[in-house]
């Protein structure tokens, strides 16, 4: 056992800076700004211009324990892809930038969540190695007017900018918003839990190679 002077105590994630970020994405197609805070209390103000998505981000911030904001303007008059899309694309790219260069975080997280008839599992690892594999058979192809699809679009953009390897499976659902809201959260636990700082490997990179 390694016996430290007082003065030299390795750091612990109460003398870290809150890992914060802030991204902006404009294209002909939408404008989108999202603001993290991977150490907060859960957090959030959302304005995407679409009631259902708004609700799926809250479960992020709220589960995750991660402060969230999020202003889109998108051609809604169009549908929600875009929207979806790039939001997606900029949360990742805010989460790859406030986790910096992982030192001492778990790395792996997973989560399962139920919610009544529906249960989900989500994995998840910050690998540095964008990659998404979903099994998620909605059993309709809309929630009110949300396009289900898009929730792959959500995940997809946000895995190839987060650069993490994700697994999202629903493994029972009978209704559509219960599918999606249980993928939420069980992706909010599973970052929440992969983003944590391990009291065992403090300041070191979870990996053989030496980076991620």
């Amino acid at each position: 056992m390694t016996n430290y002077p007082l003065t030299e105590l390795p750091e612990t994630p109460a003398t870290c800076a809150p890992r914060m970020a802030e991204l902006c994405r404009n294209t002909a197609e939408t404008q989108v700004s999202v603001r993290v805070n991977l150490d907060g209390t859960g957090v959030s103000r959302l304005h995407t211009g679409i009631g259902f998505f708004d609700h799926m981000l809250d479960q992020i911030a709220r589960h995750g324990l991660i402060d969230l904001d999020v202003d889109a303007e998108g051609d809604l008059h169009i549908d929600a892809h875009h929207t979806v899309e790039d939001v997606g694309i900029t949360f990742g790219q805010a989460v790859h930038k406030a986790v910096g260069d992982k030192k001492g975080i778990r790395r792996y997280g997973h989560a399962y969540v139920p919610l009544d008839e529906a249960l989900s599992r989500v994995v998840i690892d910050f690998s540095g190695r964008p990659g998404l594999v979903m099994n998620l058979p909605f059993t309709s192809g809309s929630i009110g007017t949300f396009d289900t699809q898009l929730v792959h679009e959500f995940f997809q953009g946000f895995a190839n900018h987060a650069f993490v390897t994700l697994h999202i499976d629903s493994l029972k659902g009978d209704n559509a918003h219960h599918q999606a809201e249980s993928v939420f959260k069980a992706f909010a636990r599973a970052l929440r839990s992969a983003l944590e700082f391990d009291p065992r490997a403090p300041g070191s990179i979870p990996s053989t190679k030496g980076s991620l």
